[in-house]
């Protein structure tokens, strides 16, 4: 399912086989350290932020727009790691999610119809037929763009960019806009005078707190991009995608029979999976029998998506058939896909107040039947684009014209990333 019509089947082999041998974007080390930090998240010792871009375009891959990206998941970390009293686990979506699903393989506009746009790793969004037509040689580009943002990306983090003693570099040129500036500063300043405190009594500088782990991920869209990255490492069993940490799969390639489980439940990495309201229990438990058939800690990840209208009807039975069945996994709440609704002018976008309401009653609907809700799963963006409704700035209809620039789906902006980080802290501390 989901995979593009490429006109030349011997040009798309050729760009196949280069690409897979070319170098890993990741390491199998980096992998099993991941899943060592899920399967704590499993068991309550830390949170997960998993976020970043709906679809990643080439032309993102640049200094800013990737540092941007960096800055605001730091500081929802931080605002988690101080909030939470305890680890946070980053994951970004990005370097790497190139490809996106469509609700079908046409598009016609004004009579004229072509394939539809399924992200810069197989055509272009402009509506021509030569700009629509599948590229393998967007599959080598993709590869590049994937090593160029983590290239860049790790070279922050090895050079102190994510120094928790300086969290003053993490700030965005609009930050001081920000309705929750003050909020956010007075947290910052509360890990800085921690760590002072800390140090004094070590009788000399932490070292641990100059750095952060930081993961990537994608989904797991686009099968042959993502077998050509499949590869066994010398000295352990078994395969690895190490074209990122972390794949996942979504609610349309999720098919028990199809080819993305088929494929996921073949790899070591740890597999993540995307479940809606419309999933029974039969199809939800064959899927944690395939993806996690020894029963592993932090190896299978379930991604709520239900919508804040209907998670309440939905969540709890399938917690409880995951509980009852005695299967292992790491509960995550995407609290972006449900809720999608568009303007009467035919806008995409989405409210944040029914954002916040789903992430709340996720935690409280793990809350009571007996399970835990291990982080988040967010569509968000470094930049200062207007997608979403509501937050701290009540943005309206009228101002999604100002900074719509999502090809795909709405986004958080920085602020309300932020805001939803604080927002989580405070109903915790509160239950």
């Amino acid at each position: 399912m989901q995979q593009p019509t490429y006109p030349n089947r011997a040009a798309l082999d050729d760009a196949l086989a280069r690409l897979s041998k070319l170098p890993p974007l990741v390491t199998s080390w980096e992998v099993e350290s991941l899943r060592e930090q899920l399967a704590e998240a499993e068991a309550g010792k830390r949170f997960v932020l998993q976020g970043g871009d709906c679809a990643e375009s080439f032309a993102d891959c640049a200094p800013d727009t990737i540092t941007n990206r960096l800055k605001v998941l730091l500081q929802m970390s931080l605002v988690l790691v101080h909030g939470l009293q305890g680890p946070v686990t980053r994951i970004g979506r990005f370097a790497g999610q190139y490809a996106k699903p469509r609700s079908a393989d046409t598009e016609t506009r004004n009579g004229v119809t072509l394939p539809a746009y399924r992200g810069d790793i197989v055509n272009a969004p402009d509506f021509t037929e030569a700009a629509r037509v599948p590229d393998p040689e967007r599959l080598l580009q993709a590869h590049a763009l994937s090593a160029m943002t983590m290239n860049f990306t790790r070279g922050l983090i090895d050079g102190g960019f994510a120094d928790l003693h300086h969290p003053e570099y993490w700030d965005l040129a609009w930050v001081k806009h920000s309705l929750l500036a003050a909020d956010y500063q007075k947290r910052v300043d509360a890990i800085g005078d921690s760590l002072r405190f800390m140090e004094t009594l070590a009788g000399g500088a932490i070292h641990e707190f100059s750095r952060v782990d930081f993961f990537t991920s994608h989904e797991a869209l686009l099968l042959d991009y993502e077998a050509a990255h499949t590869r066994t490492v010398p000295r352990k069993s078994g395969w690895y995608n190490l074209s990122t940490h972390f794949p996942w799969i979504g609610m349309r390639t999720a098919a028990l029979d199809g080819a993305h489980v088929e494929y996921c439940r073949g790899i070591r990495n740890p597999v993540g999976v995307k479940i809606g309201p419309s999933i029974d229990i039969d199809w939800l438990l064959g899927l944690c029998r395939a993806l996690n058939p020894d029963n592993e800690a932090g190896k299978l990840v379930l991604i709520h998506r239900m919508g804040a209208a209907k998670i309440t009807e939905h969540l709890p039975r399938l917690i409880e058939a995951v509980r009852g069945a005695g299967h292992k996994a790491l509960w995550l709440c995407d609290p972006m896909h449900g809720n999608t609704q568009s303007t009467s002018t035919g806008i995409k976008t989405r409210k944040f107040d029914d954002i916040l309401a789903e992430v709340n009653l996720a935690f409280d609907l793990h809350r009571t039947n007996g399970s835990r809700l291990g982080g988040v799963h967010l569509e968000l963006t470094g930049e200062d684009v207007t997608e979403c409704l509501g937050g701290a700035r009540d943005l309206t209809e009228k101002d999604l014209e100002r900074a719509y620039r999502s090809t795909v789906d709405p986004r958080l902006n920085y602020e309300q990333a932020l805001e939803l980080a604080l927002e989580i802290v405070s109903r915790q501390r509160r239950a």
